[in-house]
């Protein structure tokens, strides 16, 4: 008769599943897992905290500058942070009637529109060959466009001066279209080089195998592509452009040829000694609106643009 011989008492076999443990014996995982939550709960705090701080210290300028727009010159200073006694509507049609907003509004529009669709257009036929060719000097072209991103302008305002006095071009809207343009240039080609090296080349290279020449490739199938990088780049120039002072103040001394800045400045200086500073918010929240109406309505454009490059 054959007997098995049984494993001495204390040790265990190593193939087999390790049992339940006993109560109260502790989990080696537990103590870190608990501490890593516990950090990042505290991170949470922290970060959402900020997000309310840098929110509340956005928003609170914004909200003061509308209010105060719907008050009284006296109301402005008797009562900085309290409510309206009632809506003066008139502080806003005395801006735009009496304190000519309506044309400075009207000379921006066709600036910004002028220069914002130069400065898409060239700096992406620009970016697009400097990130799909190949050819001597591609890396050097694009060193001077992001070399442009440093240079200050003011250096440059005085030679700007005298070669656009020279040809032309001073006190006109569409030379102050072209300073816009060359202005706005380097940043947006910068910008969209990276994103179009993001996009499939296999596209392009299928369009040009179906006979497509590289002028319809870039702008029936690679520039659709690039539609939220082009977005995102318009804002940010649309945003510069039309806050835009020192360019238009040297370049533009006509006085019915001033954008939205220029005429704010007017506005708050017109009147020496007395002030309309209730003219002046209702003409400052004039100036704010097209912006916050902008980044509201592509919002989501503008952030998927932001994170296009990483996501490649």
């Amino acid at each position: 008769m054959k007997t098995t011989d049984l494993p001495p008492a204390g040790s265990e076999d190593p193939a087999a599943p390790p049992g339940p443990r006993p109560a109260g014996a502790p989990s080696g995982a537990a103590g870190p897992g608990r501490r890593e939550e516990g950090e990042g709960a505290v991170l949470n705090v922290f970060s959402h905290g900020m997000l309310v701080l840098w929110a509340f210290m956005v928003v609170l300028p914004l909200l003061w500058a509308v209010m105060s727009s719907f008050k009284t010159d006296r109301g402005i200073f008797e009562e900085p942070w309290g409510l309206p006694d009632a809506l003066h509507v008139e502080n806003w049609s005395r801006a735009w009637t009496e304190a000519h907003m309506s044309e400075y509004f009207m000379n921006t529009v066709v600036v910004v529109a002028g220069s914002l669709l130069g400065t898409l257009l060239f700096g992406s036929m620009a970016a697009y060959v400097l990130a799909r060719f190949d050819f001597p000097g591609n890396r050097f072209v694009y060193f001077l466009f992001v070399g442009g991103m440093s240079f200050p302008v003011m250096l440059a305002l005085v030679p700007l001066f005298f070669v656009m006095d020279n040809t032309g071009l001073l006190n006109t809207i569409h030379g102050l279209i072209l300073v816009y343009i060359a202005y706005s240039l380097p940043f947006t080609v910068f910008f969209l080089t990276s994103f179009f090296r993001t996009l499939p080349s296999s596209i392009a290279e299928a369009a040009v195998l179906d006979g497509a020449s590289h002028t319809r490739t870039f702008f029936q199938v690679m520039l659709p592509l690039a539609r939220p990088g082009l977005i995102s780049v318009g804002i940010f120039n649309f945003l510069g452009q039309w806050n835009q002072y020192m360019l238009p103040t040297v370049l533009n001394t006509d006085p019915d040829k001033r954008v939205l800045a220029q005429g704010l400045v007017e506005l708050s200086t017109s009147q020496t000694y007395k002030g309309d500073y209730s003219g002046l918010f209702a003409g400052l929240v004039i100036a704010m609106l097209p912006v916050l109406a902008a980044y509201i309505v592509f919002q989501r454009q503008v952030v998927s643009g932001l994170t296009a490059g990483a996501l490649k």
